[in-house]
């Protein structure tokens, strides 16, 4: 009892120091050191017996495995959604998909922009900072309240999207190689349940726009919204062939490289938007420059939650809690939905909630026969669940450092599409495999 009352405590203080604004890097060690000692485990490997568990070695573990396994397609996604926002082909993608659908439709035009940037492999990140502007002056010519667009970026980028298949998103990528399948995994559920969620979710965020301004809130403007508009932008047709490139290197070299292959696809990215539009980069080398700090900054702050939870995988309160999820009566892919979901939750963030997960859990699964296709997909679209949770990276991010915005006016939309509409998606996905859909 005392253990579980440390696990779930941890990850409170966790949530609690990060909404306080701490840094994640020395929040989630001290998170993960109090579940330590509450669950009774050595701080040091001196201190314990041979190949025991302790703190030091289950973060430590967590921390460096989660670089060692993903740090080169975090610096390529960065890098080429830097390389995308400093030619201006970030821009010009929005720019053109706000032109065909107007101001009138501010919100869906920002869902849009984002939408296709992230299904084209720019990093979750870079796709807010770079539609931020433009979602700015829609909402201020439509004069809707500023508070709504944290949850706009997140609905367009971390559902119907990321999580889906085909997508060149790490969170679709990383069930790949422990379950043996390929990033089109249950592509048919795939396509139902994404089409639910962006239909049920654009028609839930709207609704809740307009009771705000029924109820008298509009556009507030700020200093800091005024921002130089670039005179010129390349064309919108060729800034979509880098993101073309993506998608199709990345399915073209699957077979023979794995998730090898995302990273060719990405530094294909690269090379097609620079020689398609170097002549619009402002300096190419500093978006080079400021993608690797990006890459190193992201996976850090992943990695260090990811370490949390390899502290968390040590203690006897975990394995309750695993053989519990396990047992859960009806189809296994309910425990897959629910187990990689709640440690998505617990480390805040979707791929380090799949990499603790998918090791522990995967063989158990498909031991007992449970389709591979299927249990790609169903935990592909639980990780996108509670991870969005108020210390998730993304929503810290997205809500303090893009948009300026308190957790107390910004998160409760936000929540609601990046954990309400995904936990939708996934029960949904879990009727239409039990049904034999896609199986």
């Amino acid at each position: 009892m005392l253990g579980m009352i440390g696990m779930i405590g941890g990850l409170v203080l966790l949530i609690w120091l990060t909404m306080r604004g701490m840094n994640l890097l020395i929040v989630a060690p001290l998170a993960a050191l109090f579940v330590a000692l509450m669950n009774g485990l050595p701080l040091f490997p001196q201190l314990a017996e041979e190949g025991a568990a302790n703190f030091l070695t289950g973060y430590m573990e967590g921390f460096s495995g989660f670089i060692m396994s993903w740090y080169l397609m975090f610096l390529a996604g960065a890098i080429f959604g830097k390389v995308m926002e400093d030619s201006g082909a970030a821009d010009a993608v929005s720019k053109w998909i706000v032109d065909k659908l107007g101001m009138r439709q501010a919100v869906l035009a920002v869902v849009a922009a984002c939408a296709v940037l992230t299904y084209g492999g720019v990093s979750l990140f870079v796709v807010a900072f770079s539609v931020y502007p433009m979602a700015v002056s829609l909402f201020k010519e439509a004069d809707l309240p500023r508070r709504f667009i944290p949850a706009a970026l997140a609905f367009g980028s971390t559902t119907f999207t990321m999580t889906s298949a085909g997508s060149p998103e790490i969170q679709n990528w990383i069930p790949v190689e422990p379950l043996g399948t390929t990033p089109l995994a249950g592509w048919e559920v795939s396509l139902i349940v994404a089409v639910f969620m962006m239909v049920f979710g654009y028609w839930w965020l709207r609704k809740m726009i307009r009771k705000a301004v029924s109820n008298g809130e509009h556009f507030i403007a700020r200093e800091s919204d005024h921002r130089e508009e670039r005179e010129e932008l390349p064309h919108p047709l060729l800034s979509t062939i880098p993101l073309l490139v993506v998608l199709f290197v990345s399915f073209g070299f699957h077979d023979s490289l794995g998730t090898s292959a995302l990273i060719l696809a990405l530094s294909g990215g690269v090379i097609a938007t620079y020689v398609l539009n170097r002549k619009y980069f402002r300096n190419f080398g500093n978006a080079v420059s400021e993608g690797t700090i990006g890459a190193i900054v992201a996976i850090a702050n992943t990695a260090a939650v990811v370490g949390f939870g390899g502290v968390v995988k040590t203690t006897p309160a975990f394995a309750t809690v695993v053989d519990g999820i396990t047992s859960i009566p009806g189809s296994p892919l309910i425990g897959g939905a629910v187990a990689v979901g709640v440690i998505a939750g617990l480390t805040g963030s979707s791929s380090g909630g799949q990499a603790i997960a998918l090791p522990l859990l995967g063989p158990h699964y498909l031991d007992m026969g449970v389709n591979a296709e299927a249990l790609h997909r169903t935990v592909a679209l639980s990780s996108g669940s509670l991870d969005s949770l108020p210390h998730g990276g993304y929503t810290v991010t997205t809500i303090r450092s893009i948009a300026g915005e308190t957790h107390k006016d910004a998160y409760p939309a936000m929540g609601a599409m990046t954990v309400i509409v995904p936990i939708l998606g996934s029960i949904l996905a879990i009727v239409l495999f039990s049904l034999g859909l896609g199986i």
